[in-house]
């Protein structure tokens, strides 16, 4: 096993099954949507807009709309093989958009319009991109990135009487057949990573990555034909797109898909819709608990329980919401190069067992891997490591990428030894029955290094979490010219609470001095990405009064 395409290709195999012999649902997303276009009157798509009118789109009715777009699609040049990009928002369109360009063997790129122009300027020039669906609230700045002519652009608006729009087109187009053959290495997506530093990441993901993933969700979760899940997560990110949409459709279930988080609206929604699942990140937990949204009427409902992860969730935040809901919280992991999820705690642990899992080991557990991927914690040299002993989070199976597009030197580095490395650190303790169950303990690359020796941020966040006045918090590892680099905390104070010696006296009580924040800074808010990860190395600068200070004990 010597060439790239050999390493990426064992990273593909799990359980001694390669890819291609892997089994799939469909040989192509044009079969899913054939198959299923004689569900005429069961919904597959409910949509809530920010005004909180309802939208619903049957199974037939979404599927027509589909072909329209696809045979609008080919009208416009696209063939099997090329890429669209997305400047959306939630919406039934972005959706429709989608799966119009998977049936035609099309791959989307799907543009998060929170970030900033030059990023934005750099995805759709890197992909290739041959056209564009852009919302007409984002025209004007897509078209400022964009020179004159460079790519053939479809504005999508909700005003009837905008002209030469998305919908007028659609309306003029014909019902495209459904090509038949397999489409399973067609690429389908390719999702750019929200790095802080540097150019993005292409992530390639082939329809059989979203086959298999989205089979495996549906099958750990429970969800069936009768299911109805809800989505308030950015469908720009694979979670949104993947787990929630994906998922539900490979089975024939519902989705509820909402504009944005309203947390008002949240228990409401799913009291009235009857869902039975949400897949949510850490921070919407603490939403919730902030306004104590009431999830009684949910719960009577049928609301079976909530899928989190996508971002650091402490011990401390998942007790407190289920102390408070009573609803389950299975934590999960993935990333955008795994597809979406490789692992999930099992919903079938009695309220005991996930509450060991969750609380009993400092970090609560991301969970066993899903069937269609392996998981193991490597050294550096790609060797397995024993159970409880710390390295890097491997995964291999089917839901694994193509690769990162055009990029050669990173897919160099994600698949050194026929592993993909994610980055991130942790360690796995077996249970009874032998099952893996696998903890994160932090980015590799925001590992705190003080002194020569590396320090876990979601341990140290853990504690100052609880801390007394912290509303919300994180740790982050400052430049020091005595250590190298020293811990400082990030916090946003509960109201008039602003007493940092408190957080400091508490945090050295919970942890050895050496792991202990130094310095306390508040803040009114906390460097996430739109899908709640902490962004660590963004906010660094804020501690640079003390890079020339030693804390002493």
């Amino acid at each position: 096993m010597n060439t790239l395409t050999d390493k990426i290709h064992q990273a593909q195999t799990s359980h001694g099954i390669t890819p291609e012999k892997h089994e799939y649902p469909f040989t192509s997303f044009a079969a899913a949507l054939e198959l299923y276009s004689i569900l005429s009157d069961k919904p597959y798509l409910i949509y809530y807009d920010e005004h909180n009118h309802r939208f619903e789109y049957s199974y037939s009715q979404f599927i027509e709309k589909v072909r329209r777009a696809a045979s609008l699609l080919t009208k416009r040049g696209v063939k099997r093989g090329a890429r669209i990009a997305t400047a959306a928002h939630n919406h039934p369109d972005t959706i429709i958009q989608y799966f119009a360009a998977w049936m035609i063997g099309a791959c989307v790129v799907p543009l998060n319009m929170t970030e900033d122009d030059n990023r934005l300027r750099y995805i759709l020039e890197n992909s290739e991109a041959q056209i564009v669906f852009c919302r007409e609230e984002y025209c004007t700045r897509i078209e400022n990135i964009l020179s004159t002519g460079q790519m053939d652009m479809v504005k999508v608006s909700d005003r009837l009487d905008a002209k030469d729009c998305f919908h007028e087109l659609l309306d003029t187009s014909t019902l495209l057949e459904f090509p038949t053959g397999n489409f399973l290495d067609d690429d389908a997506l390719i999702v750019y990573t929200s790095g802080t530093t540097g150019n993005p990441k292409g992530v390639v993901l082939m329809q059989r990555n979203l086959m298999a993933d989205g089979v495996d969700i549906a099958g750990w979760h429970g969800i069936t034909p009768y299911s109805r899940m809800m989505c308030v997560l950015p469908v720009h990110h694979v979670n949104g797109c993947i787990v929630t949409h994906v998922t539900p459709f490979l089975v024939g279930a519902s989705v509820v898909l909402n504009r944005k988080f309203q947390t008002e609206y949240f228990f409401e929604r799913i009291a009235h819709e009857k869902v039975g699942v949400v897949s949510v990140v850490p921070t919407l937990l603490a939403f919730l608990l902030d306004k104590k949204a009431d999830a009684k009427a949910a719960i009577e409902a049928g609301f079976h329980h909530i899928i989190c992860g996508a971002g650091p969730l402490t011990c401390d935040l998942v007790r407190t919401f289920e102390d408070y809901y009573g609803i389950p919280v299975i934590h999960g992991f993935g990333l955008s190069e795994t597809t979406c999820y490789t692992c999930f705690l099992p919903i079938d642990l009695s309220n005991e067992e996930r509450t060991h899992w969750l609380q009993d080991y400092g970090f609560p557990s991301i969970g066993v891997p899903l069937p269609c991927n392996e998981m193991a914690i490597c050294d550096t040299q790609g060797n397995i490591l024993p159970e409880m002993e710390r390295g890097e989070i491997c995964s291999r199976g089917a839901n694994v990428m193509r690769e990162y597009f055009n990029n050669h030197k990173a897919n160099e580095d994600a698949f050194t030894f026929g592993w993909f490395r994610s980055g991130d650190e942790g360690f796995y303790k077996n249970d009874d029955q032998g099952r893996p169950f696998f903890f994160i303990t932090g980015r590799i690359k925001e590992l705190i290094i003080r002194g020569g020796v590396n320090l876990a941020p979601l341990e140290i966040d853990e504690v100052i979490s609880r801390a007394p006045g912290v509303k919300a918090g994180i740790c982050v590892g400052f430049e020091n010219n005595f250590y190298g680099e020293e811990v400082g905390a990030l916090v946003i104070a509960n109201d008039g609470e602003q007493d940092s010696e408190a957080i400091l006296e508490f945090c050295i009580q919970h942890l050895p001095f050496h792991k202990a924040p130094k310095v306390v800074v508040f803040t009114d808010s906390l460097p996430i990405t739109s899908t709640g990860k902490y962004q660590r190395n963004k906010v660094k600068h804020v501690f640079a009064e003390w890079k020339d200070v030693q804390f002493r004990k």
